[in-house]
């Protein structure tokens, strides 16, 4: 069926103007009915906080999300415009996408005025209906709210003339949702400004003030450290957010497993297949967990789902280069190549030192042994690799790298009694690259359990008794 094209057109179709929160909700009742996955791509908030966005979407509510950096705050937010209709009427050419049945700025009322059902109507997609800001001390009133053009008032309007308004930010969201992200960080000035707006539904410029229903749903974003103790949002506002659902990391390894690999997909890089052993994907997970409980990290900033999904792209590069370097068929990430992981993690971490000092490279080495020796107890029983620590008491030693040919590691898996044994106990492992990430995974383990001694010369390591 043909879009209306004029306001003649629309109200022969039986358009009626609904305000956007009853447009969410309408909408967000007909999926939950069909049994639709509301806000999908979000792991591991399908029994928290989604329930509790559903519950305001139902009630109107504006929403505050309150969570720590890397909690997926702004793809949540981002994922509810897909609750909008695909495409609303407005009138043409107007900034702020006006209802041509209920228009609300005066330019788009003149022409209804003088033009009736011959009034121009275009069709809105939804993702044009939604604004989005970062909140910054630089943030201005005419960002947001408007500003005098001062062309117009070149042009002979008077400065009370509401169409010398140029709309910022909230006005052009009109009819849809407009989000802040690190709503603290806006000066108190501009928090004021925008409780008038969501309270009142007046604005200011510069000493004009106009009467402008904007229909707008607002949700913002803020780290709870910031919003709720160091004062930094004016009361007023804080008592506009009808809702407060506060975010969270992944709670379990398996969450964090899924949405890294959620976002890290493919499992080939330019026609060579990536084999990502178990073991190793639950390390780089454990590895995040680890840092979220450490003592010496600033847990007020978080340690974003981010250090997962960059630590495990970085894993997979360096078996890559290793790969080409050394013409391998297939990349096979393993224990050696955990080191280049700390240039894509350091950077994310914020460190509190307290008494004697010590370097991020130091408490990056603690952090993925204890990894390490956590996913091994859960995946390995020490007491079945006794035939392997038996060998390494007869005197032998075992030299691994990030830049040894897989190959070279079959020889010591023949030789070592029970090395292949446990290798097949942690999975099939049937090519040469994934029997040697297997290997190192091995040594490690028992080199955490204080088993093997391990001594690292350059890029080499090497286990002995």
């Amino acid at each position: 069926m043909a879009k209306a094209t004029t306001l003649g057109e629309l109200r022969e179709s039986g358009h009626r103007p609904i305000g956007v929160r009853a447009e969410l909700r309408q909408n967000l009742k007909a999926a939950l009915a069909r049994g639709d996955r509301i806000l999908p791509g979000l792991l591991g908030y399908e029994e928290s906080v989604v329930p509790e966005v559903q519950n305001a979407i139902l009630s109107g509510h504006h929403i505050i999300l309150l969570g720590e950096r890397g909690q997926g705050k702004s793809r949540l937010i981002r994922a509810l415009v897909e609750l909008l209709d695909e495409s609303v009427p407005a009138v043409a050419g107007c900034e702020i996408h006006c209802d041509p049945l209920a228009p609300i700025c005066r330019r788009c009322r003149s022409r209804l005025a003088a033009e009736g059902d011959a009034l121009g109507v275009v069709w809105v997609e939804r993702f044009d209906r939604y604004g989005e800001k970062l909140a910054t001390p630089d943030v201005s009133m005419a960002d947001l709210i408007g500003e005098i053009d001062p062309i117009k008032v070149a042009e002979g309007r008077y400065l009370a003339d509401e169409d010398t308004i140029h709309y910022g930010l909230v006005p052009r969201s009109h009819r849809g949702i407009f989000a802040i992200n690190e709503l603290p960080d806006l000066m108190e000035k501009i928090q004021v400004g925008l409780f008038n707006l969501m309270e009142e539904r007046d604005i200011q410029i510069r000493g004009f003030k106009v009467r402008l229903p904007v229909d707008v749903l607002i949700i913002a974003s803020a780290n709870p450290e910031d919003y709720t103790s160091r004062g930094r949002i004016v009361t007023p506002l804080k008592d506009r957010f009808d809702a407060q659902i506060r975010t969270h990391y992944p709670r379990d390894v398996e969450t964090e497993i899924a949405i890294v690999e959620q976002e890290v997909p493919g499992s080939e890089r330019d026609g060579t297949p990536v084999r990502m052993p178990e073991f190793m994907r639950t390390i780089v997970a454990q590895l995040t967990f680890e840092a979220r409980s450490a003592g010496d990290i600033n847990q007020g900033s978080g340690v974003s789902v981010r250090v997962s999904i960059n630590n495990y792209e970085t894993l997979i590069a360096n078996a890559e280069r290793r790969a080409l370097l050394l013409g391998e068929h297939e990349i096979v990430p393993r224990i050696s190549d955990l080191h280049a992981v700390s240039a894509s993690m350091l950077g994310k971490l914020e460190f509190e030192y307290t008494g004697e000092e010590r370097s991020e490279q130091e408490a990056f080495e603690r952090l993925l042994n204890r990894a390490v020796l956590a996913v091994f107890d859960r995946t390995v029983n020490p007491a079945e690799l006794a035939g392997i620590v038996g060998y390494f008491e007869g005197g032998w030693g075992v030299e691994v790298s990030d830049r040894m040919p897989a190959t070279e590691y079959l020889e010591g898996i023949g030789a070592i009694p029970g090395l292949r044994d446990a290798i097949s106990r942690l999975g099939s492992f049937e090519s040469p690259a994934l029997m040697a990430a297997a290997t190192e995974f091995l040594l490690e383990g028992l080199h955490l359990h204080q088993k093997l001694n391990k001594e690292v010369s350059g890029g080499r390591v090497t286990y002995r008794v």
